[in-house]
């Protein structure tokens, strides 16, 4: 199982796949996935990704396969970002695609805005810049992880996650991968949403930027999403026809191809 010590207190797991043609020249895309999820969130995207690219799908600090974190870990857009860049630069890629998704997409922001060189493109799907726009959520979130644990926070609040027709054993399958996340994990990264902001660092990302959402999102409408996209200089945004939250998962070889379309229009 690959792994990197990015410090002493978290073992981070990372899977590379790459089904190109091994004497073609690789880029890389970096897939950051959301809250509550692990790489294994980019499933559906694998095979519209990997055709091309070598995909690297780290699980993020606390999640996954990486080591739980503490409920009182200190946790920072800086420390995550350089778990990131760390495991880039055991695989010795300077440069690469960034894709985020949810929280993943802010995390993948603050990246790009962090590291301008080694980012090339950059696009964030259904992502927040600001965690105090929804604060009472997720205040009201650690209510409910305390009484009813991970899963069962995650069993209720999936419904506006995925919209209405995505299918029962979907969401089924999206519980228990959520399901699986520490308790102490999710109740130290929730409480420290509201304080995430990456706001100043939009007009500091200098690649070509992709904005993904849904038409009808029920977090954040188009208008609330496209004031903060025109602040990115090089960037665009693309609304999908779908009613759920998280349409990197609802909608994962649409987003998929969206993305390989952007990235082969600014690839030079």
């Amino acid at each position: 199982m690959p792994t990197l010590q990015v410090t002493p207190d978290c073992n981070m797991y990372y899977d590379v796949t790459d089904f190109a043609e091994p004497w073609r020249e690789h880029e890389t895309i970096l897939l950051l996935h959301g809250n509550a999820e692990s790489g294994d969130a980019y499933y559906g995207w694998m095979p519209e990704v990997a055709r091309d690219y070598r995909v690297v799908r780290p699980d993020m600090r606390g999640f996954g396969r990486t080591t739980p974190m503490p409920r009182d870990h200190a946790w920072s857009l800086d420390r995550i970002v350089d778990d990131f860049i760390a495991v880039m630069d055991h695989l010795k890629i300077d440069q690469f695609y960034l894709v985020g998704a949810k929280v993943g997409g802010t995390m993948a922001m603050h990246l790009a805005a962090r590291h301008p060189s080694r980012v090339k493109t950059v696009s964030a799907l259904s992502s927040p810049t600001r965690g105090e726009d929804a604060g009472e959520r997720y205040r009201a979130w650690v209510a409910l992880i305390e009484k009813s644990g991970v899963e069962g926070w995650a069993r209720e609040t999936m419904g506006k996650r995925l919209g209405s027709s995505f299918p029962a054993a979907g969401i089924e399958w999206w519980i228990n991968l959520m399901g699986k996340t520490a308790s102490s994990t999710q109740l130290g990264f929730i409480g420290s949403v509201p304080k995430v902001d990456v706001t100043q660092d939009l007009p500091k990302i200098r690649c070509p930027a992709q904005v993904i959402t849904t038409q009808n999102n029920p977090m954040y409408s188009v208008d609330v999403i496209r004031a903060w996209q025109e602040k990115i200089p090089n960037s665009e945004l693309l609304v999908l026809p779908a009613d759920g939250y998280h349409v990197a998962a609802t909608a994962p070889v649409a987003c998929a191809k969206a993305v390989l379309d952007f990235i082969q229009r600014h690839r030079h």
